[in-house]
């Protein structure tokens, strides 16, 4: 028995080029109503944590690779509900504005902020369809190319409802939709998996650093009340130290032919130009106000504006950075990588965010708030122990959280590219 070839027609749109016969081309404005979310000001008086309040709907309550929003951490009161958006249970919305483009279905009612856009009164299309089309790279293409602004960027009302669609019939879209559900779950249960091992990996990692830094590389060992309230028990010969007497404020300016650094959770103290091959992030040299610039030298640490998050960096070479953040400079013999790890530790940088009323990453750590953690100081030799094990141990899980990592891009992939065969026609069910 020959099977027919699937017959295929000119789409008329050069960039899609052909569609199944029996197939429209539309633009979503005209299938779907596009409303915007809203946001009541000051945000911070309508906020509540009371569970009979209604559920606040943040990005950050999205999972990764999920499909549904099933719960928030924080909810709104009943005065805000006029002001923003209220959306029932099994309704579509899509990020508007900085990781743009991302849909999902609520598994909860809710309100949505300004972030957000929703869709209703469909005409023609699925709505489970629909979520899967906008999760494919047809639409995401399209996002990339009217998206407006710089640094944050946004997706107005306008630009999403001009995302060109492709229709095939409501029978057609309804098994293609069962067909992707079953395999795609296979691969969500897979990435799910996958992600979870990551994090455990991380946990893991996070377990030998505190480890190492707090009670030595040595086993079994005669420990000592440590008189400090973030660490119970040190190593008897440890010391305790302030802060100021291992680690100077260094306002030194920068020097002729210093090059511009920056400072990355991520990468560490490099230099903008290698930090822009490392990433493809574009950072703009600065060429006005250097004079205010700090001179770093290798083994200096830096506090930046993500410290708070991640604590402090370690520069392995020599530049400038802006005088926005605070050059450390050790000023009595230590081995600099045992305190690369140690403030890099959770127990260090949950200490550190401690010593002041943040309410969110960004804001500035001063050398106040560094002076208020004392610092541990183990014997040299031991200091260069320590460094030394975790160089090697974390390298260990770094390699397979890195194999993990390439499996979930793998299966990312995958799913991609099987929805993007789908909800074009290029595969038939």
């Amino acid at each position: 028995m020959v099977l027919e070839m699937r017959k295929m027609k000119d789409s008329g749109i050069e960039w899609i080029r052909e569609i199944p016969e029996g197939w429209e081309v539309a633009k979503l404005k005209n299938i779907v109503s596009i409303v915007r979310g809203g946001s009541p000001r000051p945000i911070e008086a309508y906020m509540s944590d009371n569970d009979n309040d209604v559920n606040w709907i943040r990005i950050s309550d999205t999972e990764k690779g999920s499909k549904y929003i099933t719960h928030t951490s924080r909810k709104l009161i009943a005065s805000g509900i006029s002001k923003s958006r209220f959306i029932k249970r099994g309704s579509l919305i899509l990020t508007n504005s900085m990781s743009f483009g991302e849909p999902y279905i609520l598994d909860i009612d809710g309100c949505i902020h300004d972030g957000w856009v929703a869709f209703s009164d469909f005409k023609k299309i699925d709505k489970e369809f629909l979520y899967y089309f906008l999760t494919s790279p047809l639409a995401k293409i399209q996002f990339e190319q009217q998206v407006d602004g710089g640094v944050v960027k946004n997706l107005n009302i306008d630009k999403i409802g001009d995302t060109v669609i492709l229709l095939p019939s409501l029978i057609d879209q309804n098994k293609i939709i069962v067909h992707l559900d079953s395999l795609t779950s296979e691969t969500n249960s897979l990435l799910s998996k996958t992600i979870t091992s990551i994090e455990e990996y991380k946990k893991l990692k996070q377990a030998v650093i505190t480890q190492a830094v707090t009670k030595g590389v040595r086993g079994e060992r005669e420990m000592k009340d440590s008189g400090v309230e973030w660490i119970k028990e040190l190593p008897s010969d440890w010391g305790i130290i302030p802060s100021k007497y291992l680690f100077k404020n260094s306002d030194t300016k920068k020097i002729n032919g210093d090059e511009q650094l920056t400072a990355s959770q991520q990468h560490g103290i490099i230099t903008q130009k290698y930090y822009t091959e490392l990433t493809g992030s574009k950072v703009v040299l600065a060429n006005k106000g250097l004079d205010d610039w700090k001179h770093v030298e290798p083994f200096d640490f830096i506090i930046s504006l993500r410290s708070f998050q991640g604590g402090l960096e370690m520069s392995e070479t020599t530049g400038c950075i802006t005088w926005h953040y605070i050059v450390l400079k050790p000023c009595r013999q230590i081995y600099s990588y045992y305190y690369k790890w140690l403030f890099k530790s959770e127990i260090y940088i949950r200490a550190l965010q401690r010593t002041c009323n943040f309410i969110r990453d960004g804001q500035d750590l001063r050398y106040s708030n560094f002076v208020q953690v004392p610092l541990f100081e183990p014997p040299l030799e031991e200091q260069k122990g320590i460094a030394d094990y975790l160089n090697g141990k974390c390298a260990e899980i770094d390699k397979l959280i890195a194999k993990k990592e390439q499996l979930v891009k793998e299966l990312e992939g995958y799913k991609k590219s099987l929805i993007y065969e789908f909800v074009t026609g290029k595969r038939e069910v």
